[in-house]
């Protein structure tokens, strides 16, 4: 019986797949910075007291980002091109969800509405980062290498989360509620199936170079559609409630240069 362990074991010991692996998680978290630094720079004047939250947010993501090729060049490996199949933040601006790049490129104020969006497609997927890093932290949270990277991400997507709840809330106090459902729940739609095609991308390019048989391919292949079918029946709603969380003011502290010192450096 596989494990996910064992399988992410046999990803991180090959180095075609573990590249694979590390660079499309740094181009996530690299869009997610640049994401993030445009809209904090854009905030309208009446919600300025968030700027430098996500202006946080975006440093954290792209120390992630760095964290990434920093485990990349400790192999002496190159990131490669993401696959567009594979590009989970590509694919979800091609289906509508977020803030659209072309707003982010223009110097123009964001307006509320657009904060709670930004807030709410949030919301959606750092929960799936969330629990991404929890099973990560489980299987690895003692490996030699990938541990403390592990720790530290998990450790920023946990306030990442956090944030997005106590924020939304206080946006639902403030006459946004109705807004802020609906945007969930039309972001975790999409957010379940752009997650399954893009997790059925990657373990088929794995499964292709790992040399996987065509059964145990089969096998992954329907795991991840069921995890969908729960997700579909019900499980999306873990993505769109909101509760105050015992982190508050998560995202308080200042932000991180994208260009200083970075905790990358450390794992090289």
């Amino acid at each position: 019986m596989f494990s996910a362990k064992s399988v992410f074991q046999e990803i991180l010991d090959n180095d075609e797949t573990f590249r694979l692996f590390c660079s499309v998680a740094a181009s996530g978290e690299a869009q997610g910075g640049w994401e993030n630094g445009r809209i904090a720079a854009l905030v309208p004047e009446s919600l300025r007291d968030l700027a430098p939250k996500i202006a946080r947010h975006g440093a954290d993501e792209d120390k992630h980002g760095r964290i990434f090729n920093a485990l990349l060049s400790k192999r002496d490996l190159e990131p490669m091109e993401v696959p567009r199949a594979a590009d989970y933040t590509m694919l979800l601006e091609a289906r509508g969800i977020g803030l659209a790049h072309d707003k982010l490129r223009r110097d123009e104020p964001l307006t509320e509405h657009d904060i709670v969006i930004y807030l709410a497609h949030s919301r959606v997927t750092e929960q799936r980062a969330s629990a991404q890093m929890v099973m990560l932290r489980r299987c690895f949270g003692d490996h030699p290498d990938l541990g403390r990277a592990v720790h530290m991400i998990a450790e920023d997507e946990d306030n990442h989360l956090a944030y997005c709840h106590e924020e939304l809330l206080r946006l639902a106090a403030a006459g946004y509620g109705r807004t802020i459902q609906r945007v969930l729940r039309e972001s975790a739609l999409v957010e379940m199936e752009v997650y399954r095609d893009v997790s059925l991308a990657v373990m088929a390019h794995m499964g292709r170079v790992l040399g996987w048989p065509k059964p145990k391919s089969a096998l992954f292949a329907a795991g991840i559609h069921a995890l969908h079918g729960y997700e579909r029946l019900g499980g999306w709603r873990r993505m769109v409630s909101l509760r105050m969380p015992e982190r508050r003011n998560a995202l308080g502290g200042p932000a991180q240069s994208a260009s200083g010192a970075s905790e990358a450096a450390e794992f090289v």
